[in-house]
């Protein structure tokens, strides 16, 4: 078992089909989050000794990260014109490099619901970027690179 640190995972965009998908880095990405949760149903009965009892239920999953405000970065462009067309993105939120036998990281089609511009003063211009998991005709996967 080894360790990974944050800077070794990576973000990728689908810019073909499903099925035959051509990954592209999205390198513009500061300190990612991929939340994975999941709602809850109580199922406590007597039987549990005046302890509540609870199942899984429907999951739900989302990525926030900041960008560089970089117009003429085509990961940013796709991302912010997603935003403004209310349109999908596939993207892939993986462990490590999406070539690499082993990395691996959910895979889904996402809506973005948030595109925030900051503006500090001694800083860029910078986005913080919220998206969650869109409707789509294909599920989100838990995928895993495939050894050679």
């Amino acid at each position: 078992m080894s360790a990974k640190a944050g800077m070794q995972a990576k973000l990728y965009r689908n810019t073909a089909t499903y099925e035959t998908p051509t990954w592209a880095l999205v390198p513009n990405v500061k300190d990612l989050t991929l939340n994975l949760e999941k709602g809850q149903a109580d199922v406590t009965t007597r039987a549990n000794s005046g302890w509540k009892a609870s199942i899984g239920t429907l999951k739900d999953g989302g990525i926030e990260f900041e960008m560089v405000w970089d117009t003429a970065d085509e990961g940013f462009t796709a991302i912010r014109d997603a935003y403004l067309n209310d349109t999908a993105l596939e993207l892939a939120v993986m462990d490590g490099d999406i070539t690499v036998a082993g990395s691996q990281g959910l895979r889904a089609a996402f809506v973005v619901t948030n595109f925030s511009r900051k503006e500090p003063l001694e800083e860029g211009i910078s986005v913080s970027v919220t998206l969650k998991v869109a409707y789509s005709e294909n599920a989100p996967e838990w995928m895993t690179v495939a050894g050679a």
